[in-house]
């Protein structure tokens, strides 16, 4: 299996009401890329949040101000270290600052998340495959730091058309050993890779990964969510 990550350029800077699936398509054109059967769709959730209106002003741009906004956001706050929050947002994610984010955004305003990042992965695709007459995937992703190890990853908080979780419980490894415990976060694994390709600075907020084998499925942002009766560190 060969494996590419295309970074899809010409993208602009989405504003409250544009269609991303279109964003996407005329990015596609002008990078000279065409969608092929189950490519899947890596979108960062900035361009998503800031076409479904997701900016807010903020009234107090210092601390005061955005510790409001994350508070207001948050449905639990679950741990605090300076001007650092660790959240629970409404969508069951626990992260920072309860996903609020101040970059690649105008002084004064804050970029919150989606509202439902599923429905949005899905109106994302359905409007691609219905333009390309292809079956693909599609992910939104964010950035969240990992608890025992340092630095960021991309993971999935969106997801249509391709498995959350591929679970090999139950099935056996080349020694012949059953697997008890094995489950692969497919999405959260693909959102990391495209980021390769996307970066943080780099203004391209699109990636499509290409060749990679994945089981038919239909997962949710909310699989991947552990259980607070599973979770061992609350």
């Amino acid at each position: 299996m060969t494996l590419s990550i295309i970074p899809v350029e010409g993208i602009g800077e989405a504003v409250q009401g544009d269609d991303v699936a279109s964003l996407i398509l005329g990015g596609l054109e002008t990078s000279g890329h065409t969608l092929e059967g189950r490519d899947v769709v890596v979108v960062t959730h900035k361009i998503v949040s800031k076409a479904e209106g997701r900016v807010v002003d903020l009234d107090d741009d210092g601390p005061d101000g955005h510790r409001h906004l994350v508070e207001t956001e948050a449905v639990a706050i679950l741990r605090r270290r300076g001007t650092l929050v660790i959240a629970e947002t409404r969508h069951g994610f626990v992260c920072a600052n309860a996903g609020v984010d101040r970059s690649n955004v105008e002084h004064s305003r804050a970029v919150l998340l989606p509202l439902d990042p599923d429905v949005s992965a899905h109106r994302i695709r359905t409007r691609l495959e219905h333009a390309s007459a292809v079956k693909v995937g599609v992910i939104i992703t964010d950035t969240f730091g990992r608890a025992w190890r340092h630095g960021l990853s991309d993971v999935a908080i969106g997801i249509s058309g391709i498995p959350a979780i591929v679970d090999y419980r139950g099935t056996t490894d080349t020694h012949g050993n059953v697997l008890d415990i094995t489950e692969v976060a497919l999405a959260d694994e693909i959102a990391a890779a495209a980021d390769l390709v996307m970066g943080k600075a780099s203004g391209i907020p699109v990636a499509i990964i290409r060749g990679l084998e994945y089981p038919d499925g239909e997962g949710r942002a909310a699989d991947l969510v552990r259980e607070p009766s599973g979770d061992l560190f609350r």
